[in-house]
């Protein structure tokens, strides 16, 4: 990071993928290599509008390039998209623990993400994919409202392996889709992996994760097994705003994501 914390790294955007028809994924080269963690979120700054925190959707090991992945949702976001290949935006972070990726080596993944939610795990899956022989099996369940809003499409196939399942649903069908329609965590009953040896990641709105934690527990997962990507309300990346924390927790800095366990008793931990 620069040596002032509030100036953002010039940036350069290298290419812009849409993905569906509201969301995006910007390539970006930094001026100075950022190195992150799968989870950690970084501030975009779009000169002469503003900046927003986002979490990487590209490998951790490597820091010349960053993907993002962006929902079109506000005034930031509309300019964004409105951006094309060379242009200039800026860096700041990055910012939070992301996950526990140490903590969770030897075990089995549940991988639930929930429309744009699947961006910040796909950072997640890129590190599990580059070391195999650290990790169990993988179970990804991914659920959109409708077949337009599905994420990654090209990938899906690449994704699945002996260590790994990929599991889709929407909330909608179209004409086009044959496979299953429901909410996400339908799927999270239809997986053999042994609970004892096991974690759940997931990332999405705050109202899905609030029922993948709830399933998790019906089907017998213990609220330390369950990490939730609670991203929002982040400003300053410092735990200065005060906008973000639930209970003592910053989410900015103890967080994005957090483990089940130290925000379930807190009232307002889902509310946006």
């Amino acid at each position: 990071m620069a040596n002032n914390v509030y100036r953002p790294i010039r940036a350069d955007l290298l290419e812009v993928k849409p993905e569906t028809p509201t969301i995006k994924t910007f390539r970006i080269a930094p001026d100075e290599p950022i190195a992150f963690r799968a989870g950690q979120f970084v501030q975009l700054t779009v000169p002469g509008v503003g900046e927003a925190p986002f979490t990487p959707s590209s490998s951790p090991s490597v820091q010349e390039e960053m993907a993002i992945t962006v929902l079109r949702t506000g005034t930031v976001t509309d300019v964004l998209h409105q951006m094309e290949d060379g242009a200039e935006l800026g860096l700041r972070g990055p910012f939070g623990k992301g996950y526990p990726t140490e903590k969770m080596q030897g075990h089995n993944l549940v991988v639930v993400g929930g429309g744009v939610g699947l961006a910040p795990l796909r950072s997640l899956l890129h590190h599990v994919f580059e070391h195999p022989e650290d990790y169990g099996r993988v179970a990804i369940c991914y659920g959109a409202r409708n077949p337009s809003e599905l994420l990654y499409k090209d990938s899906f196939a690449d994704w699945v392996s002996d260590q790994v399942s990929f599991d889709v649903t929407v909330d909608v069908p179209d004409e086009t889709w044959d496979g299953k329609v429901g909410v996400v965590t339908n799927l999270l009953e239809d997986f053999d992996f042994d609970i004892e040896k096991c974690y759940v990641v997931s990332c999405g709105p705050l109202i899905m994760l609030r029922f993948v934690a709830l399933t998790c527990l019906n089907v017998g997962f213990k609220p330390e097994q369950i990490y939730l990507s609670m991203n929002r309300k982040m400003s300053c990346g410092f735990g200065k705003c005060g906008r973000c924390n639930i209970g003592p927790l910053y989410l900015c800095k103890d967080g994005p994501d957090v483990c089940y366990d130290e925000i379930k008793d807190y009232k307002d931990a889902f509310s946006v």
